[in-house]
């Protein structure tokens, strides 16, 4: 294999499974870093922070780069992450229902041989739907809803975003995004097989994304 590869430092399974749009060979490394959100910083600042404290946790081999992430959920000024529980999690959707919120997830890379850290963040404005009770009721009852922050995953439809804004960004992984990073040099030597994520995600989603080939520098 020519280039590099990725180590993907989460356990997420949207984030395992989106990691593959981008064509390159990964291995999975998950990491169990503790997630402090009461940290008196920007949301930004502090999805990066976690992002990359938990890149540092991750040891990697010669020729491969690290790809950590955190996502967090703002609303009101209120950072919310992962619920702690099913009461915590029916709180969060009450909060949350019929208004808007932004989610907020920080991305970093950190190239083979390097202690340093590249850092970013994306913001995504989210509509949350009007979440009746036995509609959070039947949410609540599943597997899900105890590992995503502010307690829903947007695959499921219980949210959603405009055209013009990054759908993955919310389900944890601003595609786009990171191939910009990784295809510009800024975190080392591209990926071998490096593609725009754009055609799967469209195709993934049935619509057609206008900020993927804006972030992606690509025409269709």
């Amino acid at each position: 294999m020519d280039g590099p590869s990725l180590v993907l430092a989460s356990a997420s399974p949207r984030r395992r499974r989106l990691i593959t749009w981008l064509g390159v060979g990964v291995r999975l490394d998950a990491t169990n870093t503790a997630e402090d959100l009461t940290q008196p910083l920007t949301p930004a600042t502090l999805a990066m922070t976690l992002a990359a404290e938990k890149a540092r946790a991750v040891t990697n081999a010669d020729g491969e780069t690290v790809l950590a992430f955190d996502t967090i959920v703002v609303h009101e000024g209120r950072v919310l992450g992962k619920p702690a529980d099913r009461d915590d999690a029916r709180r969060m959707l009450a909060e949350l229902s019929g208004g808007m919120h932004d989610v907020v997830t920080g991305v970093a890379l950190r190239p083979a041989g390097a202690e340093a850290v590249d850092t970013f963040a994306v913001t995504t404005p989210v509509a949350m739907r009007v979440l009746p009770d036995e509609a959070m009721e039947a949410w609540l009852a599943g597997d899900e809803v105890l590992g995503c922050a502010g307690a829903y995953n947007i695959e499921h439809h219980l949210a959603s975003v405009a055209d013009d804004q990054c759908f993955n960004n919310v389900a944890g992984m601003p595609l786009c995004h990171v191939y910009r990073e990784l295809s510009s040099g800024r975190a080392g030597e591209a990926p071998a097989g490096l593609v725009p994520p754009m055609q799967a995600c469209d195709a993934a989603l049935g619509r057609r994304c206008l900020l993927g080939p804006a972030v992606c520098g690509a025409g269709r």
